[in-house]
């Protein structure tokens, strides 16, 4: 009897692998998607002018391969990750050859850091500066897939082989619609240096940096790194107005433009009863300015009542300086049945007060970004938001009832000792 059952169950467990076997496999259409594979190609000069020990007490390119190593041991590991040099070769005096000098050091694929840090540390500051073909050249060696494609291009000076101009190079770049977006980093720039770079990167929707130091250097490619890993919201373009009454109206989103020096701009946004407009925007200095400087961000009415504003003033060289505003729109009990309440129209305005010296040109201006965010509103006056203090009227409450405790012990303490005195 028993042999008759393991022999049953034998059989049964045989069938039922066979028919395992044989089932169609699951549609491969229910599985998600991968995802897209994002691509960056760091772009290093190593020409001559790079042996300058004018960073940290070091050469521009030790600081520079300090960098490398350092955001290669971070690299996320969804990134495929490449390095291309301009000028690292050809160390004689043909411009024509010099003007050919650059190649792929490291492959755009998987990385392997041991390798890349190899590569890297090769590298000898040698000959010209030919940006453009190495801008060329890294479009060509990020062509594929669907993912982000990021050039992260580091200079310490502008091309030395025009006519084939860098900038016009990346406008070309940009006109192929293949959404490669190109970085620039200066070191130590000049005021020539600091035109083309910033040029490069506007034309391509990309950001130059100003950097004067190995950490400032690291951080940024470490963060522009990450960026294409996780990008961030493409600003939509909009152009800002001179008064309310003809100012673009925006939705929740993120926007960009640019404001001339000492400018005012005018946009427009509807608040809902219930919501809680919360805006912000930055300004940022791509090319030399004066000292003292702000930003203000302002919120009125149609009628010019001021509602609320927020601002920032800086003294000395920055990169980008921002503000921002908060302003809850209480719900209208009035129309409380209605099924889409009257909207209020809320007039913002952004105005500046950088300023730059007769040597620098003011056109185009200052890039912006203005990021717009309509959310629920504090649903009571419990709401900390309410009072605009924040999570610190929490805080502030806290603190004055412990203090008034605290004043009430001392001072019961401070008769009991007094009365303890007199009594002995």
């Amino acid at each position: 009897m028993i042999t008759r059952k393991r022999l049953a169950v034998g059989v049964c467990g045989l069938l039922a692998a066979m028919a395992a076997a044989l089932a169609p496999a699951p549609a491969v259409a229910d599985e998600p998607s991968a995802k897209p594979v994002p691509k960056v190609e760091l772009t290093l000069d190593v020409s001559g002018s790079m042996r300058a020990r004018d960073i940290d007490g070091q050469s521009r390119m030790a600081a520079a391969k300090q960098a490398f190593n350092e955001v290669l041991d971070a690299v996320p590991e969804d990134v495929q990750l490449g390095i291309r040099t301009l000028g690292a070769d050809y160390r004689g005096e043909d411009r024509k050859v010099g003007c050919k000098d650059t190649r792929q050091l490291y492959p755009v694929g998987p990385l392997n850091r041991t390798e890349a840090k190899t590569a890297v540390a090769t590298l000898t500051p040698t000959g010209w500066t030919p940006i453009g073909p190495a801008l060329l050249g890294a479009a060509k060696d990020l062509k594929g897939g669907d993912g982000t494609r990021r050039i992260v291009l580091i200079t310490d000076g502008e091309d030395t082989c025009a006519p084939l101009d860098p900038c016009q190079v990346a406008r070309d770049i940009a006109a192929e619609g293949i959404h490669l977006t190109v970085d620039t980093l200066g070191l130590l720039p000049d005021a020539k240096t600091r035109q083309q770079l910033s040029c490069i990167a506007e034309a391509t929707g990309g950001t130059y940096t100003s950097v004067q130091h190995t950490k400032e250097l690291r951080d940024r490619v470490h963060q522009l790194v990450d960026r294409a890993a996780d990008p961030v919201a493409t600003p939509v373009p909009t152009e800002g107005a001179r008064q309310c009454a003809t100012a673009p109206k925006l939705k929740a989103g993120l926007y960009s433009d640019r404001e001339k020096f000492a400018e005012h701009r005018w946009y427009r946004v509807d608040v809902r009863p219930g919501q809680e407009l919360r805006a912000s925007v930055s300004i940022g200095a791509d090319r030399a300015v004066n000292n003292d400087y702000g930003v203000l961000l302002r919120a009125s009415t149609v009628h010019g009542r001021e509602i609320v504003r927020g601002s920032e003033a800086g003294d000395g060289r920055t990169d980008v300086i921002s503000s921002g505003l908060r302003y809850p729109k209480s719900p209208d009990t009035a129309d409380a049945d209605a099924d889409e309440p009257a909207a209020e129209t809320v007039c913002l305005q952004v105005s500046n007060s950088f300023s730059a010296p007769a040597s620098v040109k003011t056109d185009p201006g200052l890039p912006m970004e203005l990021s717009i965010d309509l959310v629920d509103g504090p649903g009571d006056a419990s709401d900390a938001a309410s009072f605009g203090l924040g999570h610190g009227w929490w805080l502030l409450v806290s603190l004055a009832l412990a203090g008034l405790l605290a004043g009430l012990l001392w001072g019961w303490i401070s008769r009991w000792r007094v009365t303890v005195w007199r009594t002995n």
